[in-house]
């Protein structure tokens, strides 16, 4: 089965690049080239992907912004965030909004198929100044509560139930099979976990169960 990328830059140059490189490889199959982000969630929507693209610079609404609205609708979904600078804050906001990884412009020709395959085995491509920028901000969030002060954010049992296995770290594959439900009712779960936590990545959400015994 395809591996279905849609890709969000808004140079048309290195989109129709982008999708040229993509396009070499038998399993990868580009299902959709933007050059904005204004209409993301729909687009995403219509194009269906496993994997997004997505640039940080983007006119009329910045590729966070965006990423933040994919990740709202779409828990499951895994977004590539391309930018420029390494060294660039940005980059670690991205991830702590919900991206998946990210790969330096310059770094397209040679590291972006090996960057989506890593995504696709379920790594994170990210270097190590960034990995430890998001460690130290979850080890900066405020320990574990007595649970008699943990905020209740009225999960229903099987919401609470999904929200154990994730923090367990199984998959939504082995939370469908562990919980005798379909893969889509687990999506459909997490999507109504993330918006009762308020947040809008698997780490945030994993971390926010922990240190507040929520499960």
């Amino acid at each position: 089965m395809s591996l279905r990328i849609s890709i969000f830059d808004d140079n048309k140059n290195i989109r129709e690049s982008i999708k040229m490189l993509l396009e070499t490889v038998p399993d990868f199959q580009v299902v959709g080239a933007y050059c904005h982000v204004l209409d993301c969630v729909d687009d995403v929507k219509e194009s269906k992907p496993d994997v997004v693209l997505m640039d940080i610079e983007m006119p009329g609404m910045t590729g966070i912004a965006a990423l933040i609205k994919l990740k709202q609708e779409f828990p499951n979904i895994q977004v590539l965030m391309q930018t420029v600078f390494e060294d660039d804050d940005r980059v670690f906001d991205s991830i702590c909004a919900g991206a998946s990884g990210y790969i330096l412009k310059n770094q397209l020709n040679t590291k972006l198929v090996d960057a989506i395959r890593e995504l696709q085995f379920g790594g994170s491509p990210m270097s190590p100044s960034i990995a430890r920028k998001v460690l130290t901000k979850l080890q900066s969030i405020p320990q574990h509560v007595r649970p008699d002060q943990a905020p209740d954010y009225h999960l229903t049992a099987r919401e609470k139930d999904v929200l154990s296995c994730l923090v367990n770290g199984l998959s939504y594959k082995m939370i469908a099979a562990e919980l005798n439900i379909s893969y889509e009712t687990v999506r459909s779960h997490v999507k109504k976990i993330y918006e009762k936590l308020h947040v809008a990545s698997l780490t945030e959400m994993v971390a926010k169960a922990i240190n507040q015994r929520i499960v």
